[in-house]
């Protein structure tokens, strides 16, 4: 779909148009605009080398200024927050464990051995219990209690062992976090990333408990992803300041399991692709992309009620990166 003279003018104001990112725009950034024209469920795609916006275009969809539902991007977010709460003392390392954070969580007749999970169990997807996403999404969110019901599921595999791909596993996660700290993740997210950042959070959907939904439904505009992208790639820094420190910027984007689906390693909350890329991927193909060798960040927003699978617009988005945008720098 060719870009239009509004989204066009419409993107170059909003990121903040100056005469070399209008360069920028008709160079490398016309290379990626190009690739991106023929992926009909892309909304967005921000990408930035060094300090330059290289490409701010949004051909479909709500533009770059409203915010954007990242779907499972939030897990990636959450994970974030974890390392915050271990970095202020509120949760003493990874290997912490729910029945010491949060034991109240725990339901009488929950699966046996989940007070042993930890952090890190919850935060790599490696509680070992069967998934609540997929198929099994609709009956989770419809229960009562979406704690409980995560750790009541069987046991398919060891804990600390394989990814089981589980937005129950990271809802347990979030709920841990709020408990140990005292706090909701949108107060969290908003002082641990927010305020670092300069970026809006705002409000998304909570449990029938109240706890804020840990890994989904979180809700961010394309520049903002991009800030975040940014951080990602800095080392936990923008703009001069640490947002995040860096040794967990480092522990997260090292290989901890492997995805069963894409093929990608998996650490803290972050995919991580052979050529060097850190991804937060999101259902209908929302992203938020850094590779620190590169110098580069990007955030990717689509339609957010189609599928992206790995071996269609996910795939396509892969192509993107690892194609004519890894190739611009």
């Amino acid at each position: 779909m060719p870009l239009t003279r509004r989204s066009f003018c419409a993107a170059t104001l909003a990121a903040m148009a100056t005469p070399a990112l209008a360069r920028a725009q008709t160079g490398a950034g016309a290379d990626i605009r190009a690739a991106a024209a023929g992926l009909p469920q892309l909304h967005a795609v921000l990408v930035q080398r060094g300090g330059q916006v290289v490409l701010a275009d949004a051909p479909r969809g709500p533009g770059l200024g409203r915010a954007a539902n990242i779907k499972s991007c939030s897990k990636s977010l959450l994970a974030l927050i974890l390392g915050a709460a271990i970095a202020k003392g509120d949760i003493a390392d990874p290997g912490a464990t729910l029945a010491q954070l949060a034991p109240r969580l725990i339901p009488r007749d929950a699966t046996e051995g989940v007070g042993a999970l930890t952090m890190e169990d919850l935060v790599t997807l490696r509680a070992g219990l069967q998934g609540t996403s997929g198929p099994n999404y609709g009956e989770w969110v419809a229960s009562p209690n979406w704690v409980s019901y995560a750790l009541r599921q069987p046991r398919i595999a060891a804990a600390g062992g394989r990814m089981i791909y589980s937005t129950g596993t990271t809802h347990v996660l979030g709920a841990a976090i709020a408990t140990a700290t005292g706090q909701s993740l949108l107060e969290l997210a908003r002082k641990h990333l927010g305020r670092g950042l300069g970026i809006d959070i705002p409000p998304w959907t909570r449990d029938p408990q109240g706890f804020f939904f840990g890994g989904n439904e979180m809700a961010l505009t394309p520049r903002a992803m991009l800030r975040v992208a940014v951080m990602m790639r800095d080392g936990g820094r923008f703009e001069g300041r640490q947002v995040v420190a860096e040794d967990w910027i480092r522990a997260s984007t090292r290989p901890r399991t492997r995805s069963p689906y894409s093929g990608l390693d998996y650490g803290y909350g972050w995919f991580l692709s052979r050529s060097g890329w850190v991804i937060a991927r999101g259902y209908g193909g929302q992203l938020i992309a850094a590779h620190e060798g590169r110098d580069l960040a990007v955030a990717i927003t689509s339609d957010p009620t189609q599928p992206a699978r790995s071996d269609g617009h996910f795939g396509d988005l892969m192509r993107l990166l690892e194609g004519p945008i890894l190739n611009i720098a």
